[in-house]
């Protein structure tokens, strides 16, 4: 029989599948009695359970991060997907095919591998393009560079999403460096392939996707740094400022000590991977929550816990007409004489600019 996955339930849907169980919470009703609140995923996404009945009992069952089989009765509630299980069993690993479990990047491997390979060969500056080169080189770190995903639970959430957001900033990179005079492009786009390079060991994604011991002892900011300085030492005469410059990216582009940023940035070319890595990040997060709620017929998304808002699904385009999202080569600045915006409506882009993303690295959630 085919694997039933998540993103394949629809409202009222009998469901008889087999999940990895993402989030395990008892808690009480109302009338004291017991209930239990589950996150059941596989690699299409994943979908909150409630377990009413015999809760005591199937609490001895199974754990967080079991494979479980489950029998329920699936039901749109406040506009989210929910499955009310009737049964659920736990499985042994090799009772199951571990590919259905962990989500993939949408662009193929070999595509965004050779666009990182020709990114690197472009590179002017010998020291930068021998330092990326030590990095290619190393193929038990390449391996882990082009598998990592970019974080737990915010955007990219999937095998191969490191590597498609650090590709996606290069070419923000690419299109942003022609609009200023005096940025050095080369830093800009070693900085944006290696700012998040410390997740290939702050994460683990063998299973699940979840924090190891290093990821949350030391975190990928700290655990980059330390990635990025051995390497430069394989690169003979690396320039020492050239070295503070590119850690610095690093270590800032949290941007805030708030969230998370050991240091603030302090250049040009640190403060613009500090605003392109935020962007990229909020637009695959907040895609990815319209995504997630497309059984549901409102034209608004549920709550979002993280931005503290609901998005809005339609964006203006004609009934069925399809959505192509693609970079801009003729992207040009401003024109001069542009209306300001509303104070109103300046006060809005502030407060999304101001929302805690980042801060989501100190719960163990980014």
């Amino acid at each position: 029989m085919a694997k039933q996955f998540v993103a394949d339930i629809k409202d009222r849907d009998a469901v008889n599948a087999v999940f990895l169980v993402k989030d395990k919470i008892m808690a009480m009703a109302k009338n004291g009695k017991p209930y239990m609140n589950l996150r059941l995923m596989d690699k299409s996404g994943d979908v909150d359970a409630k377990i009413w009945d015999n809760v005591d009992t199937l609490d001895k069952l199974f754990d967080r991060d079991d494979f479980v089989q489950v029998r329920g009765k699936a039901s749109v509630y406040l506009n989210k997907m929910q499955v009310v299980v009737a049964e659920i069993t736990r499985l042994a690993e090799e009772q199951v095919e571990l590919a259905d479990f962990l989500p993939e990047s949408p662009r193929d491997k070999a595509e965004m591998r050779q666009e990182l390979e020709e990114t690197v060969a472009a590179i002017v500056n010998p020291h930068l393009r021998g330092l990326m080169a030590a990095f290619l080189a190393d193929e038990p770190f390449l391996a882990l560079y082009c598998k990592a995903p970019a974080a737990k639970g915010m955007h990219h959430v999937y095998l191969g999403g490191l590597l498609e957001h650090s590709l996606s900033l290069v070419k923000l990179v690419k299109t942003i460096v022609p609009l200023y005079g005096g940025i050095n492009e080369d830093l800009l786009v070693v900085g944006a392939l290696l700012h998040d390079v410390g997740k290939i060991h702050e994460m683990s994604y063998d299973r699940a996707i979840d924090y190891t011991d290093a990821g949350k002892l030391l975190g990928h900011i700290t655990i980059g740094v330390e990635l990025v300085e051995e390497k430069i030492r394989q690169v003979e005469g690396f320039p020492r400022e050239l070295s503070l410059l590119l850690k610095h990216m690093l270590l800032s582009h949290h941007g805030l000590y708030e969230y998370g940023s050991p240091k603030r940035p302090k250049t040009v070319e640190a403060t613009i991977l500090n605003y392109l890595d935020d962007m990229d990040s909020k637009i695959n997060g907040i895609r990815a929550h319209i995504a997630k709620e497309s059984a549901s017929t409102s034209r608004w998304t549920s709550h979002h816990r993280l931005y503290d808002r609901y998005f809005f699904k339609g964006n203006g385009m004609e009934e069925g007409q399809e959505v192509q999202y693609v970079r801009d080569e003729t992207c040009e600045p401003p024109q001069q004489g542009e209306p300001a915006a509303a104070p109103a409506a300046k006060q809005e882009r502030q407060n999304f600019g101001n929302q805690p993303f980042k801060t989501l690295e100190n719960l163990d959630l980014f």
